[in-house]
């Protein structure tokens, strides 16, 4: 491609996003495909020759995009939702241009240098303490699975030990036990604690199940306890958790992937009460800051405590040099790295801690509002506490009438909700976080909420 033929289609491609960006709410959240269609439409082999670029364009939007979930759609609720505005795509635009690998110092100064400036204003915003380390990596499994490695170097164990026993809350995400797999733990030795009323891991039987471990003659290791749970944005008592951490030598971890980024406005900071107490801690910009998949962050209070578990340097990669040259592939697995760390840069320039705090508070807001409205509805009852922008709640009948209720409203492509099963009972998830989403938007999914259970023939009240 010449560069002008790149200037004719970069255009063309920023005239498609630029129409995307202001029209999303007109595309269906939820495609009608089915699996197998793509593969099905697409030649069998790839081209031998060179094909145009204009019909490249035409067949990702006739081909890619009628088959895509919408992510980026303002009323994709389904999960915890990763938004990419117009400053994180740029700021993918030209990290893909300048296309470096930030795997030493020497290799990209300007990508080691701002993940170390960007990661610090971070921690900075979430009131972390002085001093931690932070890296980015691609998600919170990733940053969760170096934490759990680091974990069990630090114990003393360098290989995988069939004694190792990890904790953490029933509730929490099951990175946490793929994590430790990857990392030699057996999977019968992750002991998921029980919750209380809240759902948040009760510690009388964390401090119950280490002592038993003990006993048995396991080595309790890791606990990790969650900031804003997958299931319910449950809080576990960090605080508490970190008490009875150190009384038994363990390594704590708190997975903030969702909840953590509430810290950057002081009205939530008490969310994290207690993890400037652990060694480690993941949140996900790319969940609730508004940066573009893929970017999560792992911080460690000791950066020596993952050299120790991940520096292996070979001789192609020995560097001599100032001492303030960070070689990134020392604290971590990857060796290649991405230049993710330019669009966080571009989006905390682009908005300002006050304004994404303004954001994420309005979005807190208007979820209680929501489970409000709903809690007011005769036929529904919401399931769990609104600490964030998650709103777990259920229609009153069976858990089948619940399963199709969800079915369908996905099936509209108007939304995407998502299940789950909580307490023995099917329940579904509505989660803001998209940075288009507005008062209309939940107003009009509420509707189409009630609009399809009363189609369901689900108005209880009407029968009272």
């Amino acid at each position: 491609m010449t560069p002008e033929e790149f200037r004719t289609y970069g255009y063309a491609a920023i005239d498609w996003i630029s129409h995307f960006l202001e029209h999303t709410r007109e595309y269906p959240v939820l495609p009608e495909t089915s699996p197998g269609e793509l593969v099905d439409r697409l030649p069998r082999q790839g081209p031998e020759l060179p094909e145009p670029f204009d019909q490249i364009l035409e067949d990702f939007e006739r081909e890619i995009v009628p088959r895509s979930t919408h992510w980026n759609h303002p009323r994709f609720m389904g999960y915890f939702a990763n938004s990419s505005p117009g400053e994180g795509i740029i700021a993918e635009m030209l990290a893909a241009a300048l296309n470096p690998n930030g795997m030493l110092w020497k290799s990209s100064p300007a990508a080691t240098e701002l993940e170390q400036v960007t990661l610090d204003w971070l921690r900075q915003w979430m009131g972390l303490p002085e001093g931690w380390f932070g890296q980015i990596l691609d998600t919170a499994s990733t940053s969760t699975f170096h934490a759990i490695v680091a974990a069990r170097v630090h114990k003393g164990h360098k290989c995988s030990d069939a004694t190792l026993t990890l904790y953490a809350s029933k509730h929490a995400h099951s990175s946490i036990e793929k994590g430790a797999m990857a990392a030699g733990i057996a999977r019968e030795n992750v002991r998921l604690i029980d919750v209380d009323e809240e759902f948040r891991m009760r510690v009388d039987l964390l401090e119950a199940a280490i002592v038993a471990d003990l006993a048995e003659g396991k080595v309790p290791f890791c606990v990790i306890p969650t900031v804003g749970t997958t299931s319910v944005a449950s809080i576990d008592p960090v605080r508490e958790v970190v008490a009875i951490a150190r009384r038994h030598g363990l390594w704590v971890h708190v997975d903030c992937a969702y909840g953590g980024s509430t810290a950057i406005d002081e009205r939530y900071r008490h969310f994290l009460d207690g993890v400037d107490g652990a060694d480690s801690m993941v949140v996900n910009p790319h969940k609730w800051l508004f940066v573009p998949m893929d970017l999560s962050v792992l911080y460690c209070r000791n950066r020596e405590w993952l050299g120790d578990a991940f520096s292996l340097v070979p001789e192609y990669l020995r560097t001599t040099g100032d001492e303030r040259a960070l070689n990134y592939h020392e604290y971590g697995l990857p060796l290649g790295r991405r230049f993710r760390s330019l669009k966080l840069w571009f989006t905390m320039r682009g908005y300002g801690r006050v304004k994404l705090a303004a954001m994420i508070h309005e979005q807190i807001v208007a979820a209680k509002n929501l489970a409000a409205q709903i809690a007011a509805h005769p036929d529904f009852e919401i399931c769990a506490p609104v600490h964030f922008s998650l709103v777990v709640f259920r229609h009153r009948r069976s858990d089948e009438f619940n399963q199709s209720l969800l079915d369908a409203v996905n099936e509209t492509g108007e939304a995407l909700l998502s299940p789950n099963v909580l307490a023995g009972r099917k329940v579904i998830r509505l989660a803001i976080g998209n940075i288009q989403t507005n008062a209309a938007d939940l107003a009009a999914v509420w509707a189409l909420v009630q609009e399809k259970a009363s189609e369901l023939g689900g108005s209880i009240s009407r029968e009272g």
